[in-house]
């Protein structure tokens, strides 16, 4: 078993010799820094007991404990919702660069295949708020719009990004979107699952048997999702838009591929310490790199 969050501090309880002792028999690597999350996020004996017991019959330590550190926030992850991954970070900081250098004051961001809505999220904490002009308050620099198939994953996306940063819709792809978005959006930012079905039964137990399946399986070669993205991006696209998927290094050809046949000129980033590979696309008008 493995997880995704930080060390807890060293003001956290100590964990229990015992709990650190049945975590690592049920094969937590980091048996002892779980336990210390644990400890500290239950509120009661009882509480910790059940968490505990969930999260040694599998379950992810994220869904045990109800949150995930992601770009240094907590975000909220329900049971049965897909688990934000660190290497997805470097997504969100593709997208951030963007962002900034976007040709208008506001620019539409859509986060596609939401999951907990972690990438929106974050990407609407990196960027920033400006004091609004009737002096309520920051308002969001990006207009923020995020979608998901799965309605366990809306409604955390929902605890995720509030009313005052941005919109979660339901649906499949850009069926779930507004229709007032085509031709608008700035920034298509797109987490979608790429992992090939015959490879589901090799991920770990915690993913392949937690998470929802319509969040991992990408089809026979794993890309049928980004081929849907990217077969329709250029509808929703504002002139000079970007967009943005996560995939891995193996797949990467293929993506960019995917992006060259539907009009888009595309290029690779990636960072080796994350492990993580983004396939970036320019629109119509768009810099290339």
């Amino acid at each position: 078993m493995s997880h995704h969050l930080s060390s807890p501090s060293s003001a956290a309880p100590a964990p229990l010799p015992s709990l650190v002792a049945r975590l690592r028999a049920a094969g937590c690597v980091f048996a002892e820094d779980e336990a210390e999350l644990l400890v500290a996020t239950a509120r009661t004996p009882c509480d910790l007991a059940a968490m505990t017991d969930r999260r040694i019959a599998g379950f992810p330590l994220e869904q045990v404990l109800g949150w995930a550190e992601f770009c240094g926030r907590r975000i909220a992850v329900d049971p049965g919702v897909f688990v934000p991954r660190r290497r997805t970070e470097f997504l969100v900081g593709q997208a951030a660069a963007l962002v900034r250098a976007a040709r208008r004051p506001r620019p539409v961001v859509v986060d596609l295949c939401c999951g907990t809505g972690a990438v929106g999220a974050a990407l609407a904490a990196a960027v920033g708020g400006r004091a609004d002009d009737l002096g309520g308050g920051p308002s969001p620099l990006i207009e923020l719009h995020a979608a998901d198939i799965e309605p366990a994953a809306v409604r955390c996306a929902r605890r995720n990004v509030p009313p005052a940063t941005g919109r979660v819709y339901e649906g499949d792809l850009y069926d779930a979107l507004p229709p007032g978005l085509r031709g608008r959006v700035d920034i298509l930012v797109v987490n979608a699952p790429y992992v090939p079905t015959d490879a589901i039964g090799l991920l770990p137990p915690e993913a392949r048997d937690h998470e929802p399946r319509v969040a991992l399986d990408g089809g026979a070669d794993g890309l049928d999702v980004q081929r849907r993205v990217a077969a329709g991006a250029a509808r929703w696209l504002a002139p000079g838009g970007h967009l943005l998927i996560e995939t891995s290094e193996r797949q990467a050809p293929h993506t960019l591929d995917a992006f060259r046949r539907n009009g888009l000129r595309a290029w690779l980033a990636g960072d080796e310490d994350l492990c993580a590979t983004v396939v970036i696309g320019a629109g119509s008008g768009g810099p290339s790199s």
